[in-house]
């Protein structure tokens, strides 16, 4: 069997559609469709029932098949992956920025990662605000972590790793810390900094610029990072929107945190520059995808 041929048994296997598949894959549906006529020929029984053409089903000996050849193929595509990298002198180091700060909280995904792919290294540091996308078309990074959406023509968006409920954060002496959690509608109140980030998009979706009900949250002074947003805070320059892993990784005596009810959550994804992609950022999504968004 060909390793193409495996890889479109597995794929065809965790489909379970031959459209799917044939998409995945970039190849025809025809194709699909004949690599799995051929193996079927060749082992003698079939290895999906095809009576439901629109949900088709592993067999018993398809799905040993995929339970014997999963560990197979994933240790020839990494000998293959390898010995290219070592071929073309690259070092196989992953290096993923990112701009939440609680990677411990997500570190499943980077364990996973490791112990499936011991040949390959992560290396983290920690991407800017006002120009993460510009790491990445410079090369400085290989995949980021962002905050969602993301619309950018060249960046592929991957998996979502987690999202969280938005928390307001305030001097620990300020008038706001008498209620357990706020409504958005209160921190119109309230001066908020303006926030440096890009693209333009992005503004809105941290930080609205108008409530529910219409009421315009008001911009004060420009930051470029958090740091300075919550020196203005402890000040009570300002009151400052941060996202809920905030009350866990920037505890200070001088800042409290509230929840915030009538806010969208925050969502943050992989995602990384088309032209870029190699099987180490398709390892890495295939390592989160499998896992699945984590409920922080």
């Amino acid at each position: 069997m060909e390793l193409r041929d495996i890889e479109i048994f597995l794929t065809l296997a965790e489909e379970l559609h031959f459209g799917r598949t044939a998409e995945r894959l970039h190849v025809s549906q025809a194709r699909v469709s004949q690599a799995i006529s051929q193996q079927e020929r060749r082992i003698g029984v079939p290895l999906f029932d095809r009576a439901n053409r629109r949900q088709i089903q592993l067999t018993s000996v398809g799905r040993q098949l995929r339970d014997d050849l999963r560990p197979v193929y994933a240790g020839l595509r990494d000998s293959l992956e390898r010995a290219r990298l070592a071929g073309q002198g690259i070092d196989a180091v992953l290096r993923v920025g990112t701009l939440p700060i609680n990677l411990h909280d997500v570190r499943s995904y980077w364990d996973t990662f490791r112990a499936n792919h011991p040949q390959w290294r992560l290396r983290f540091q920690q991407a800017l605000a006002n120009d993460p996308f510009g790491e990445l078309r410079r090369g400085n990074i290989d995949v980021l972590i962002t905050w969602l959406p993301v619309e950018e023509p060249d960046v592929t968006v991957g998996p979502v790793l987690f999202s969280e409920p938005r928390v307001l954060a305030v001097p620990t002496d300020h008038e706001l810390t008498r209620y357990t959690s706020i409504s958005l509608e209160v921190v119109s109140d309230f001066q908020h900094p303006d926030i440096a980030v890009a693209p333009a998009y992005w503004v809105d979706s941290y930080v609205p610029s108008h409530t529910r009900e219409g009421r315009q949250i008001e911009r004060g002074p420009v930051v470029h990072n958090g740091d300075q947003a919550l020196i203005l805070t402890s000040t009570g320059e300002v009151v400052t929107l941060f996202p809920g892993h905030m009350t866990r990784y920037g505890a200070r005596p001088d800042i409290a945190y509230l929840p915030v009810r009538d806010i969208d959550a925050l969502s943050y994804g992989l995602v990384w520059l088309a032209e870029s992609e190699n099987d180490l950022i398709r390892a890495l999504a295939r390592t989160i995808r499998d896992i699945g968004p984590l409920d922080l």
